[in-house]
């Protein structure tokens, strides 16, 4: 049986890198056979041509870390691959890598993005600008909403994948989108957020749209985009506590500098303070507040145990990066 494995990791380019991928065709020995992730070899790509290696010496090699289902192929899979170095060791821009994997942590991502075409937000008029902000988030009609359909094309390729997507909404600014991914587990959260990731630019293809990640897609009174954090430890979910969110409170504040540092680039346009954000250089927390820093779910502070939401993150933001940060953090803590 011969399966299209698709091969897909992280470019060098910065401040964010891009996706890449490159087909491979696996062969298994019988027809009924599921291909699992040892059935994936390593493999090697022209590291010149992604910012990853020199033209005299370009090989950097691909090491499958993922795998699931392709459901746009027969025969489909998609298998997420850290960067190495000819030797077999992490490259430089492997930060998956550096990602201390803890099952007890779990992670939910808002992935916010901005579908555009012909260089404008899906729906906004070819001259000047559309309504006000009001009526658009988790809006309903065609004058309030643009391009639904690709966004449920992009929620059933993900859960036919077997993906953990918990939901999408039409965002508050047109032509603004967010899906939720959910992962028990450092490394499963982050990989299955570039997985959806690539689904998403993949179906762009289709479509003609651009997949526009900037915190801030239109300058104005617009709305920008986030990567919102929602994080929890076992000790958070199953103990909780008034002193302990407290602790994780006063070391986000005192890391504070050093996590904006790893939550994408560009991000001082969308944290002014302004359109349910907190100012870029001030951290603050509060309950059911969208507009500071951490947003203290109401379901959190009835007893102090549960989860806390990092508004901070920018849309473009690697998860790998904003995880190490957090997980640091909460170490240092003790949470």
């Amino acid at each position: 049986m011969k399966n299209l494995v698709e091969y897909v990791w992280l470019d060098g380019y910065t401040p964010e890198p891009n996706l890449r991928s490159k087909t491979k065709i696996i062969e298994t020995k019988t027809s009924i056979k599921t291909l699992s992730l040892e059935d994936c070899p390593w493999w090697s790509f022209d590291g010149s041509s992604t910012k990853q290696a020199e033209g005299n010496f370009s090989d950097c090699l691909l090491k499958p870390v993922k795998l699931v289902h392709d459901p746009t192929r027969d025969m489909g899979y998609i298998v997420l691959c850290e960067v190495m170095n000819p030797d077999g060791t992490p490259h430089e821009t492997n930060f998956r890598s550096l990602t201390k994997n803890n099952d007890d942590n779990w992670y939910g991502f808002e992935q916010e993005y901005t579908l555009i075409k012909d260089g404008r937000p899906l729906g906004f008029p070819k001259d000047g600008y559309p309504a006000p902000q009001g009526e658009y988030y988790c809006g309903v009609g065609n004058k309030v909403v643009s391009g639904r359909k690709m966004v449920e094309e992009h929620l059933n390729i993900c859960l036919w994948a077997g993906l953990d997507i918990t939901g999408i909404n039409a965002e508050v600014l047109l032509g603004q989108w967010e899906f939720q991914v959910f992962g028990k587990g450092t490394l499963d959260a982050c990989d299955q957020l570039w997985i959806a990731r690539y689904f998403l630019y993949k179906l762009s293809e289709k479509y003609g749209y651009k997949i526009e990640f900037h915190p801030k897609p239109i300058i104005g009174d617009w709305n920008g985009s986030g990567l919102h954090t929602n994080f929890s430890t076992e000790k958070m979910r199953e103990e909780g506590g008034k002193q302990l969110f407290d602790s994780i409170f006063d070391t986000f504040k005192k890391n504070h500098i050093k996590h904006i540092a790893n939550y994408g680039s560009s991000n001082e346009q969308r944290l002014t303070g302004k359109h349910e954000t907190q100012s870029i250089d001030v951290f603050t927390w509060g309950i059911s507040d969208r507009g500071s820093s951490i947003r203290i779910p109401q379901t959190t502070a009835k007893d102090w145990k549960g989860y806390l939401e990092d508004r901070r993150p920018a849309s473009n933001a690697d998860p790998y990066k904003i995880v190490n940060v957090i997980e640091e953090s909460l170490t240092e803590c003790n949470a």
